[in-house]
């Protein structure tokens, strides 16, 4: 299946995105971008799983392990599946070249963020959790745009797809333990 082409909203989200290219935040886009990925959430999935097995806390590593390594699984097979080309809107500072649609990073870092935001849900550090990692996600996601590697589109359904996964994988925690 070869995803049709950026619906209207796209191109004009990019044009807001792309007035700041070449400008003095570059750099920092560049850089929540890599921490959107290979410096950060990457980082922190094996670190968060390994922490986690570690301190015997079985359950809690084995949903983490298969949220985070599904939800890369996952992105992998739903960009094989729509094939959807990277936009050429203007020349990126970070070109990409594989296929566009879902964002991995932003599926990575909303998995991410679903992940340690569920861990924490009996914890007081939910809610200040919970807005930090929105403001990162978020961050991120823009930067995918602004960089010119992505659609909104790619974005929303990066995060739409990362949501969607981790609250079935933890419904199917919880099933198979009776727990809440």
């Amino acid at each position: 299946m070869v995803a049709a082409g950026p619906p209207g909203f796209d191109l004009t989200l990019a044009g807001i995105a792309q007035r700041g290219v070449g400008g003095a935040m570059d750099p920092a886009w560049l850089l929540l971008s890599r921490f959107g990925h290979e410096w950060g959430v990457v980082p922190v999935d094996i670190a968060l799983v390994a922490l986690l097995l570690l301190r015997r806390r079985w359950r809690a590593g084995l949903f983490s392990a298969v949220a985070l390594g599904g939800s890369g699984l996952l992105n992998m097979a739903a960009k094989q599946l729509f094939a959807r080309a990277r936009p050429e809107l203007w020349t990126s500072i970070a070109p990409e070249h594989t296929f566009s649609f879902p964002s991995g990073h932003a599926m990575g870092s909303m998995t991410l963020a679903w992940v340690l935001v569920l861990l924490a849900w009996r914890t007081p550090l939910r809610r200040p959790l919970a807005v930090g990692l929105a403001v990162f996600v978020a961050g991120v996601g823009w930067s995918r745009v602004h960089l010119g590697v992505h659609y909104p589109s790619d974005v929303l359904a990066g995060w739409a797809l990362a949501t969607a996964w981790t609250v079935a994988c933890r419904l199917a925690f919880r099933r198979g333990n009776g727990a809440g």
